[in-house]
This record gives structure tokens, C-alpha cells and sequence, in this order.
């Protein structure tokens, strides 16, 4: 059987038009599970948080507007429990493995000390629905102190993962497994 052709063009069998072909991909390896820091610093304010899902990793990124890369600090590392800074509260944070991810920027104005993002500690952070992702399990933010944002992120088990900053962002990426594979 062909399928229709349009005026002048060559017929194609149908069984040739049902092939399609399958996508090799090829994941990122070596990130590791040790803590990744960096010593920077900005007074521009964490507006926004989301996540995403690729065919090697889960993504989520910090959105500092206005913040160059350079000013960028951050501190991600596993932890056996989240503890809020400032009080000692403990967060519970669910999944096998828990990421302290912590951006060195406020969530809120410096000059006015209004919150710039509308999350409440010990709560799951607003607009992340993490259905579907196969290495997060788990959101919760912990606070804004002395001009540290601090979140907590369960995932599966503990994963590898990296951390990017690009203008603005903040990003980290949790590896769904250690072999490369998707």
C-alpha cells in the first residue's frame, strides 16, 4: 500500500512511514553526592522557585532576579534531618535522602523585610507539584535568615547531583540514578 502523494511527489510505502526512530540518550555521569558550595553573596531577593523533570535528572531552580552569576552563593549538601536556622525547629522533609539547599540570598526585602516569596516554613513550597518526577519526593521550605534562604528537598535515595548558576538562577539537578542511565 502508498500513501497519498501530493502533485509530483514520490510515493512512500506505508510500512516506511510508521518507522520511526529510537533516540539514544546519553546522561551526564560524575556529579557526585558530596556537599557543593560556593562563597558569594546578594542582597536581590529569591522571587520564585520551580521544578522540572528531563530524561536524567530533576531540576530545580532558584530565580534571584537581577543577581549576576558571580554574586551567586549557594550551599547543597544531604542531611539526615532538615533543622530550621534561627529557632532549631525541625522540618520534616519527606523521601529516602534529604538535600539542605540553601541560596545565599533572602526571600524577602532587605529594606522593608516583606517577604518576596510566598512560602511558609514547614510547608511544602507553593506551585511545585512534583507528580511524576522519579527522583524528587519532597519540597519544604525552612526560612529566610540573616539573608540565607533555606529549603529542603527529598528525593528517592541519596542521588548525585550539581548545582549551576546562570544570571538569576540558581539551579540544581539531582541524577535519577549513579549509573548514567536514563
Amino acid at each position: 500500500m502508498l500513501l497519498g502523494t501530493a502533485m509530483g511527489a514520490t510515493a512512500i510505502p506505508a510500512d516506511a512511514a510508521t518507522v520511526t526512530t529510537a533516540r539514544t540518550v546519553t546522561c551526564p555521569t560524575g556529579w557526585g553526592s558530596q556537599a557543593k558550595t560556593r562563597a558569594a553573596s546578594t542582597t536581590k531577593p529569591v522571587q520564585n522557585i520551580r521544578t522540572g523533570r528531563h530524561a536524567c535528572y530533576d531540576r530545580m531552580v532558584i530565580d534571584i532576579p537581577g543577581a549576576g552569576r558571580s554574586s551567586l552563593g549557594y550551599s547543597v549538601r544531604y542531611v539526615s534531618h532538615l533543622y530550621q536556622d534561627g529557632s532549631g525547629r525541625l522540618i520534616p522533609v519527606g523521601g529516602g535522602a534529604v538535600l539542605e539547599v540553601r541560596v545565599h540570598a533572602p526571600s524577602y526585602d532587605p529594606g522593608t523585610g516583606a517577604p518576596t516569596y510566598p512560602a511558609r516554613a514547614g510547608r511544602p513550597l507553593p506551585g511545585v507539584d512534583l507528580t511524576g518526577y522519579r527522583a524528587f519526593r519532597d519540597t519544604r521550605f525552612a526560612g529566610s535568615f540573616e539573608g540565607d534562604t533555606q529549603l529542603g528537598l527529598g528525593v528517592r535515595a541519596r542521588l548525585p547531583f550539581r548545582v549551576q548558576r546562570l544570571d538569576g538562577h540558581v539551579v540544581v539537578d539531582v541524577a535519577h540514578t549513579w549509573t548514567g542511565k536514563p
